[in-house]
């Protein structure tokens, strides 16, 4: 780029930067160091003065620029910037409700509660009060979970993936496993069977085919060195058509005839028939152990509606043994996630109150009627804010359960669809990354050139906000 004479002559110099020590004394910058600290604001007006060095080197640094008022208020929102979370709370409109990039499941108020109160204080996490002497952090729970699901022991780390690579560990080191073909899922983040069975240093025996697996296949793959039958639920995906699969309780009775450990991973998990509330049937825990498997693995953030958890529940000899492994101090859950699942587990005790207490079943449940109420207060704003480049209609539209379960199932809802006048959808685009950028995050999906705003996910409060916002706002 070609810089003229003249405004080569107008361009601050370098040495036309003011001193560092001088700026430090501005009454400004004295308010931003009350809030923000010496060591932080002194390292940001450095990295300012170095910035405007190169730019004046450049001859693109002007007089004006320098001036302290704009210089300051310059450095105040880099320190707001810099100092702002990463994690920001969003407005969840995907129509997805355990939605894994956005946290998964929200936890009910009880079990916030429960958080808060353990942040500040003490508390007896590893600590028995009636011995006086150190105490099992799983304790905590293992009645609760038991109780749910008629298991005989019970122990929780920090998500089901770390569930199966710890009971793997702990029961089929340098063994085999026995899965059918059919079963070697994916689930997020290129996270896979087989390459957990690596880790864990068990070897993987495949049986059957992608599509049918029989009875007879585990059979003949039982030998001297299996340590385990795994089955495990493709709670992400379906295959239909011509398939065959052999039922838990088949073998159940062959792991007990052979001696062998039968496990499921259920993946989601849920401790309740999701069919009361008109939802899909999903295979419970209980009646997952019913059958007479030996261990069962699940989530407790997804279906069950908790913070981020795995659980292993089943046989006490093996959970025992599991308990006993090195693996399981390194993926042991803190006082945080011991809270809240505490909380949460206790509401499932009381399953009649499940909708109205657990916020995940609450969004999973909402009437269509609520959620065509609050797109339709909506729409109106959102054209107003939006302008003539763009159309709001409130129309109906599939929800989703999502973080793998029930994959081929949706959920009648109701929301606002965005199109553009221009056909190539940059206009959408943009929006959208537009939504995506506010100070409170709005995020849909774009499908065929619109963006889909479902409501399923949106709180009232959320709604409010929105409301105001786009009522005195031009997107």
């Amino acid at each position: 780029m070609t810089v003229s004479v003249s405004s080569q002559l107008n361009a601050a110099r370098p040495a036309d930067l003011p001193a560092i020590d001088k700026l430090l004394q501005h009454g400004k910058t004295a308010a931003l160091m009350a809030e923000y600290g010496q060591t932080l604001v002194t390292a940001q007006l450095r990295q300012l003065m170095d910035e405007l060095r190169q730019k004046a080197l450049a001859g693109q640094l002007t007089h004006a620029e320098l001036a302290h008022e704009p210089l300051l208020t310059g450095l105040a929102a880099r320190l707001s910037e810099v100092t702002a979370s990463k994690l920001k709370t969003v407005i969840n409109l995907t129509g997805t409700v355990l939605h894994t990039n956005l946290g998964r499941a929200l936890l009910p108020d009880s079990a916030v509660q429960a958080v808060v109160k353990v942040l500040t204080q003490a508390t007896n996490l590893e600590f028995d009060l009636d011995t006086g002497r150190r105490g099992d952090r799983d304790s905590l729970v293992e009645d609760l979970i038991c109780e749910l699901t008629g298991a005989e022991a019970a122990t929780v780390v920090n998500n089901n993936a770390a569930a199966v690579l710890l009971m793997l560990n702990a029961l089929a080191a340098q063994r085999e496993v026995i899965v059918s073909r059919g079963e070697l899922v994916e689930i997020g983040g290129s996270f896979r069977i087989p390459d957990i069975m690596t880790s864990a240093g068990s070897t993987l025996v495949e049986v059957g085919t992608t599509n049918r697996t029989h009875y007879a296949d585990y059979e003949r793959a039982l030998g001297e060195r299996t340590a385990m039958i795994m089955k495990v639920h493709c709670s992400n995906y379906a295959v239909v058509g011509f398939t065959k699969t052999t039922n838990i309780d088949e073998l159940a009775r062959l792991g007990q005839e052979r001696r062998v450990p039968v496990t499921v991973d259920l993946g989601s998990g849920t401790l309740v028939d999701l069919t009361q509330w008109g939802l899909p049937h999903e295979p419970t825990v209980r009646e997952t152990l019913a059958t007479g498997v030996d261990l069962v693995t699940f989530s407790g953030d997804k279906l069950l509606g908790g913070p981020q958890a795995g659980f292993i529940v089943g046989r006490k000899s093996l959970i025992d043994i599991i308990k006993k492994h090195p693996l399981k101090r390194a993926l042991r859950t803190g006082k945080l996630t011991m809270a809240a699942l505490e909380a949460v587990l206790s509401l499932y005790l009381s399953p009649e109150r499940l909708p109205e207490r657990l916020t995940t079943l609450h969004l999973l449940t909402r009437a269509r009627s609520d959620i065509q109420a609050q797109a339709g207060q909506l729409q109106p704003v959102l054209q107003q804010a939006l302008g003539r480049n763009f159309t709001v209609t409130a129309e109906p539209m599939l929800s989703q359960i999502g973080s793998g379960a029930m994959p081929v199932e949706s959920l009648p809802s109701y929301g606002l669809v965005i199109r553009g006048t221009d056909k190539a959808g940059k206009h959408i685009m943009q929006l959208e990354r537009r939504l995506r950028c506010q100070t409170e995050p709005v995020i849909g999906r774009i499908h065929k050139n619109a963006l889909y705003l479902d409501c399923r996910c949106l709180s009232t409060g959320q709604a409010q906000r929105l409301h105001t916002l786009w009522s005195n706002t031009q997107l």
